[in-house]
């Protein structure tokens, strides 16, 4: 199989059926939660305040649960977690779909949050783990497998939205059923064909305490957790300080929702292409680093370009622009570096743990951006670019040392293979490394 030409149906079974539920997982997820809000004040009638504990409480309940998540994947195996996520998701939706009340539809919701923090951690760090064991049987570099990865999950992200939009003209309890059914899809596919995997290493049950001081005892692995949280932090100023930035040049947010519709169609359609051209020419750490470099340039745009006239919407599209280059470079060099980063015992749980790492970062760069929106757009934009710039310098110590690989497991009806291995940027990077010292 050419590296330059990956796509879905040149990869093993297995690696189809992550991609391609992880495609469904967000249509279904994206049919729905756009138009919550909308759902509970216009439709429930509740107050501003409810509205915002409610999602507040998703959003928690999702990302801040995350290495809970993860633990169980590496206690239990990928597929009884991913399998109660499914089930836990279905449940959660068919309930929203009836609830009528503020504490049934926060329940409703919160069950719907806690199941994407099972299904997601340990669906990408198996996606992770099979794509180091594709690059050691093929030479395909991983990051190509995770952009693959990430160009679906965006596509399901860019067909939710739609499928949602249509429903809308039914109900929203219809949304809800149908965000139901795709899950039920989900669960059988994964029911079916997932298999089972035993928990590498030893056999006896590792503290969840001794696993959580293992993982963050990990310099490496702290440097990509800040690396990681600047990209989130700056990525959520596409909701936060993007919108402030329109209406101060436009006098009106209209153009908010054309700006998202655009960075998702740039990640399905140039996501692989960006991740086969970086896989080949840079290291995972060098990836990473200038897609941070990216994100800061955007930023910087929005601050010096001018934004009248004709021109109205130059800084926002190109700040929309860079910042989604960065991510197409940055997001699957980030998640390629952790199997090496850890031990592969506890690859759920530091997946799991990149991700609540840096949603706490977003709560508490949210606030710090919050109190910066007051300034005039030059000096806000410029402040804002030190985030992804400071995350570069810290991305840069990320590989510094010595990574530990992970085994290439031998489960998942993937034959272990006996094809030439070939090594990739990331591993060239250590070699060099190692032989500096």
């Amino acid at each position: 199989m050419k590296t330059s030409r990956l796509r879905l149906r040149n990869t093993p079974p297995y690696l189809r059926l992550l991609t391609t539920t992880q495609l469904a997982f967000n249509i279904g997820f994206y049919a729905v939660l756009p138009y919550l809000a909308a759902h509970l004040t216009d439709n429930l009638a509740l107050a501003g305040w409810a509205v915002g504990l409610v999602l507040g409480l998703r959003t928690f309940s999702q990302q801040g649960l995350f290495m809970v998540g993860g633990a169980l994947t590496d206690r239990f195996g990928p597929r009884p977690v991913v399998l109660a996520g499914c089930t836990l998701r279905i449940a959660g939706f068919t309930w929203l779909a009836f609830a009528d009340r503020t504490v049934t539809v926060t329940a409703a919701v919160v069950l719907i949050g806690f199941a994407a923090a099972l299904f997601s951690p340990a669906v990408e760090s198996e996606t992770a783990r099979e794509a180091v064991r594709h690059e050691r049987e093929t030479g395909t570099p991983r990051a190509q497998i995770l952009g693959l990865f990430s160009a679906a999950g965006q596509a399901g992200a860019f067909l939710g939205p739609l499928l949602g939009t249509a429903l809308l003209f039914v109900s929203f309890r219809a949304a809800c059923l149908a965000g139901a059914v795709v899950f039920v899809a989900v669960l059988i596919a994964h029911a079916r064909l997932m298999p089972g995997r035993k928990r590498p290493g030893s056999p006896r049950a590792e503290r969840t305490g001794g696993a959580l001081r293992s993982v963050f005892a990990r310099p490496h692995f702290l440097a990509l957790c800040l690396a990681y949280s600047g990209y989130l932090i700056a990525y959520n100023q596409l909701y936060l300080a993007l919108p402030v930035e329109l209406t101060r040049a436009t006098g009106s947010q209209d153009g908010v929702g054309v700006l998202f519709a655009l960075s998702s169609l740039l990640v399905v359609g140039a996501q692989l292409p960006v991740t086969r051209w970086s896989a080949r020419r840079l290291a995972p750490r060098t990836a990473l680093t200038a897609g941070l470099l990216l994100v800061a340039a955007g930023f910087l745009a929005v601050a010096w370009l001018p934004g009248r006239g004709a021109y109205v919407y130059l800084p926002a599209g190109v700040l929309v622009v860079l910042l989604t280059l960065g991510q197409m470079l940055l997001v699957p060099a980030a998640r390629g570096l952790v199997p090496d980063l850890v031990d592969e015992r506890h690859l759920g749980l530091a997946t799991g743990a990149l991700s609540s790492v840096s949603g706490l970062a977003v709560l508490g760069g949210s606030a710090g951006t919050g109190a910066l929106l007051s300034l005039p757009a030059p000096a806000l934009w410029t402040a804002l670019a030190a985030v992804p710039l400071a995350a570069a310098g810290i991305g840069r110590l990320v590989t510094s040392g010595h990574p530990r690989h992970v085994n290439a497991p031998q489960a998942h009806g993937v034959g272990a293979g006996s094809g030439r291995r070939h090594p990739s940027p990331a591993r060239a990077e250590v070699q060099k490394d190692q032989k500096e010292e």
